[in-house]
Order: structure tokens, then sequence, then C-alpha cells
């Protein structure tokens, strides 16, 4: 619970009507305060309520943006004002028996020693008015931890020419990928300034049919590998490539074709088909 700090205003007199509410300025200091402070008047005239008459109460320890803290005011019964500040946002205030309670909420503001002022009229239409001082310190807020980056390609296969489009999402300022299965090797991305990195790779001529890793890099750092399977153009009796990087997939990750049974072995009708079939086509399958 924050200490809370009562604040004496003063009452003036005043010819405006009964149930007028004056506009409330709003004070920002320019340099931190080390504490409440508030500034006080004379009252004048026939009427005129003493200072006692009316209090401000804010908190007296320093609050952060965004904090809701509660605001006090006591005043003769039956009076009409506003409580304003260029530090808070939103105040509501509720009249009870002996006065008035609620909340505001510490606005976006810097550090530092800001004014709050009640005014408006008493019950007999004479002018009151109250200040004090909200002191405002943010401290240090924690930096949000950054999505973490993600790859995507527009397509997992392809043969020598095809395109493929890249995808890097990432909070990083650069990203590229790299792999034996693209022409040229590294894939360089453009940023569209909102986390979203896009280019486009080719499949290069001298592939081999197989599978390569694609890796993926923002900020210079690798974060992720995919596989990328290839389809060489040519002999078809060449050694299928396996690059070593890429693990392949496990037996729980074996895609069972719907109202079979995985027993590890292939269907009677693909392993009659497979031993008239040329190597090429057994390894693409």
């Amino acid at each position: 619970m924050r200490k809370a700090l009562t604040i004496a205003g003063v009452a003036l007199a005043s010819t405006m009507a009964l149930g007028a509410t004056a506009a409330a300025p709003a004070f920002a200091a320019t340099t931190p305060s080390a504490g409440p402070s508030a500034s006080s008047g004379t009252g004048t005239g026939s009427g005129s309520h003493a200072a006692a008459d009316v209090r401000l109460t804010l908190p007296s320890s320093p609050v952060k943006p965004g904090d809701a803290i509660s605001i006090g005011v006591s005043a003769p019964a039956g009076s009409r004002f506003s409580v304003s500040s260029a530090a808070l946002d939103g105040v509501r205030l509720t009249e009870e028996k002996g006065g008035w309670s609620g909340t505001g909420t510490v606005a976006r503001v810097q550090d530092g020693g800001y004014g709050v002022s009640l005014t408006g009229t008493g019950p007999d239409g004479t002018r009151i008015q109250a200040t004090a001082q909200l002191n405002v310190k943010a401290g240090t807020t924690p930096k949000p931890t950054p999505a973490p980056s993600a790859l995507r390609l527009s397509q997992d296969f392809g043969r020598p020419g095809d395109k493929v489009v890249v995808t890097v999402k990432t909070s990083e300022k650069d990203a590229y990928v790299s792999s034996g299965a693209f022409a040229g090797g590294r894939v360089n991305l453009k940023g569209d300034g909102k986390g979203t990195f896009t280019g486009t790779a080719t499949v290069a001529d001298g592939v081999r049919t197989g599978y390569y890793g694609v890796d993926a890099f923002a900020g210079g750092k690798k974060f992720d590998t995919v596989k990328f399977s290839t389809e060489a153009k040519g002999n078809p009796h060449v050694k299928p490539h396996v690059d070593p990087s890429v693990t392949p997939l496990r037996p729980s990750e074996h895609k069972v074709p719907k109202g079979s049974v995985n027993t590890g072995q292939a269907p009677a009708a693909a392993t009659q088909a497979a031993a008239t079939a040329s190597p090429a086509e057994v390894f693409r399958g």
C-alpha cells in the first residue's frame, strides 16, 4: 500500500453560478520532485470556505506509468468539481458519505513531478480549488522476448531449374538460406520491414537424386535445417545423394495409408511393381 498524503486546498470567492464547473489546468514539472507538494492561496468574500474544507489526497510514493492510483477528495457536500493532470488519464470519482473517492490511471509520461489540480464550485457557488503533486518514476521495463525465427519453403521437392520461394520470419535484421540443392549455394532474402524475409531459390542443374539440407540463418546465426528432396536429370543409375546433415525420417514419422497396417514391409502390389521398375523409379517412390 502506498502512503497517502492529504493536501489542503483553498477556497476563493467567485460570482460563478451554483453547479458550474471550471476548467482544470494540468501542470507538469520539468525536473523530478523529491515528494508531493501543494500550492495554496487565500479565500475572500462572504460565503467562502476555509482551506481545511477542501482536500485532495494522492499517493506520496512514486508511481509508474500505467498504474491505477487511489484519489480522495474532501469538500462540502453538494460541491461540483473536476480533477485533472498531465500525468493522469481517466479519473473517476464517486461521492460517498464524507467526501469522494475513486481512481486514476498514470499516463505514459516521463519521470518527474506533475501537478494535479482540483477546481470547481461549492454548494453556495463559491469557487473551490486544491492542488497536489504526483511523482512519476517509470523504473526499468523488461524487454519483451522476441518470437523464435521460422523457415518455410513453398515446396520440399524439386528438379533442376525449379523455383522455390523461401520465407523466413524473424526479429533479426537480416536472413538467408544455404543449400547444396540451390544454384549458387546461398540465397539472400529481402525484408519487408515487419519481420518477414523472402526470396526465390533455383534448384541447381547439377543436383543428384536424393535429399539435401537447407540451412536457415537469421542475424548471422543458423536457427533451423529442413530436408529438401531432388530428382536429377539424365542417368537414373547414379547413386542417390544423401546429405549427412539431414536426419532421415524415424519409423514413428512414417505415414500409413488409410486402411493399411504399417508392418515395415511394402504391400504386395508395390513389391511386384518394384521388381520390374528401373532403379530411379524405385528410389523416387
